[in-house]
């Protein structure tokens, strides 16, 4: 298995799969867009890391492409072939991702009529990969240790122990380290997690990746949309290197999306404040000659003001995504789905201090800060 492992270092998966093939290519490819001293600089710690079956923690802020370093590892990993499972630690309520996990067995709780396999033992001999880990649930980060200390844990209900032979990868955009000092998040826990450190730079700070990136994903769209003719014009490129990313990659992903779905370069120019605002519409000819019907100007207008209302509320509520919802008067996964179709990112975590205070409705109160 070492040898294997030398000889696919610098490739992302084994000939005998035309699954990790599929992977390989558009990994690769993704990979060669990391231009910047300080992505080439964390591709070669992917290189030697993936080799080495330890634990690994992901950092950075959301949309960074987290995900990506992830799923490299494993591609570079003499796990290659097995299974690669990524688990979202705030997308279900506690008992959901406690047997999403886990799994359970029949009778465990109401509703539990079969056996249900969890997603640690579907990764077996592979990588299963905790994105949001900050975000895990007290009780079941005691459960996580077993499993990093001895593989061992039991199926919810189940009175019999498992083993598991996985790769564990976690992500978070927050700071452990200060959950560990607020209680929040368990210190052993931490040491077990953070062996192999990695943190992934915002998009801000490699600018110079941003044109190879705003074409690569126009490449990807226009096949996925079929929007052959379409191509970013010199402006509008200039718009989007000069624009500072609070969503990183995520943001300009989006932003390119619906460029090209709309057929509409002025997209970028509406998305952006400051000095990267678009042009005025008459002087936008050159490169969106086609006419825009009013119907297509107010759905994106409406589009604009709801992802507007969502950021205010996600604000006010100090990225606190259910008492945000509440106050929309819409369910949490609705939210969630508003937010990823926005381009908001979902793994930014709540900026609430546990003695920061609040008002009757839920929200920081501005009167009373701490600070």
């Amino acid at each position: 298995m070492a040898n294997n492992s030398q000889k696919g270092s610098r490739r992302l998966a084994r000939p005998d799969s035309s699954h990790v093939g599929d992977s390989q290519s558009r990994l690769e490819e993704e990979l060669e867009l990391w231009c910047s001293p300080r992505m080439r600089e964390l591709r070669r710690t992917i290189e030697v890391i993936s080799r080495v079956d330890v634990t690994v923690l992901v950092s950075g802020e959301t949309g960074t492409g987290k995900d990506l370093v992830a799923q490299s590892i494993h591609y570079l990993s003499p796990r290659c072939t097995r299974p690669f499972i990524k688990v979202s630690c705030v997308a279900l309520p506690r008992d959901l991702l406690e047997s999403e996990l886990f799994g359970h067995e029949p009778g465990a709780f109401v509703g539990a009529h079969e056996l249900q396999i969890g997603k640690l033992e579907l990764a077996n001999s592979g990588t299963i990969f905790l994105d949001e880990i900050g975000g895990l649930h007290p009780d079941l980060q005691g459960k996580l240790l077993h499993v990093l200390q001895d593989g061992q844990f039991s199926r919810v209900g189940g009175r019999s122990t498992l083993k598991v032979d996985v790769r564990i990868l976690a992500a978070t955009n927050q700071d452990l380290e200060r959950s560990v000092a607020a209680g929040t998040f368990r210190e052993d826990l931490f040491y077990r997690l953070n062996v192999i450190h990695v943190d992934v730079p915002p998009l801000r700070d490699r600018p110079e990746e941003i044109p190879a990136l705003a074409q690569y994903f126009v490449r990807r769209n226009c096949e996925i949309f079929q929007r052959p003719a379409f191509v970013l014009s010199p402006e509008t490129l200039q718009r989007l290197a000069q624009h500072r990313y609070a969503g990183n990659v995520r943001e300009l992903e989006n932003i390119i999306k619906r460029m090209v779905v709309l057929d509409d370069q002025r997209v970028a120019g509406n998305a952006f404040s400051g000095p990267a605002q678009a042009r005025p519409p008459a002087l936008q000819g050159a490169t969106s000659p086609a006419p825009i019907s009013l119907k297509e100007v107010g759905r994106r207008a409406a589009q604009d003001a709801e992802r507007a209302a969502i950021l205010q509320m996600l604000d006010r509520t100090r990225w606190n995504r259910l008492r945000a919802a509440k106050l929309l008067n819409i369910s949490y996964r609705a939210l969630l789905y508003k937010m990823k179709d926005a381009g908001i990112g979902l793994d930014q975590p709540a900026r609430l201090v546990s003695n920061e205070p609040l008002n009757a409705h839920g929200e920081t109160d501005p009167q009373a800060s701490f600070e």
